[in-house]
């Protein structure tokens, strides 16, 4: 159950505010839920504190767009795809530019 999730990733974000993986699971969990608002608060506050956390981005890419925001996902796919490239990650650069693609052929 999602409400369980929730509760066992807020208490090891209290333990451990510093994981980032536990920020982002507990992000996605909310936009799992329909909760955009903590969703975005998260992945926010993530993209600050650790902006090579380059999971994030997609993610919160993705939630712009079920926001339907899609200025602010193309900022987020753009700011990962500059991050992918500084850490030459391909895989996660392929993924963002798909998305940015997709979401520009949408329009």
């Amino acid at each position: 159950m999602n409400s369980d999730r929730i509760q066992q990733l807020i208490k090891l974000r209290e333990t451990d505010p510093i994981d980032s993986f536990v920020s982002y699971a507990l992000a996605l969990e909310y936009f799992k839920v329909g909760d955009f608002h903590l969703s975005e608060q998260i992945f926010s506050d993530l993209m600050v504190k650790d902006p090579e956390y380059v999971g994030i981005y997609f993610h919160f890419g993705r939630l712009y767009e079920a926001m339907d925001d899609k200025e602010k996902a193309k900022k987020v796919y753009q700011q990962g795809i500059l991050i992918c490239k500084k850490l030459n990650d391909i895989h996660s650069l392929s993924e963002l530019t798909s998305a940015l693609q997709n979401l520009e052929i949408d329009e």
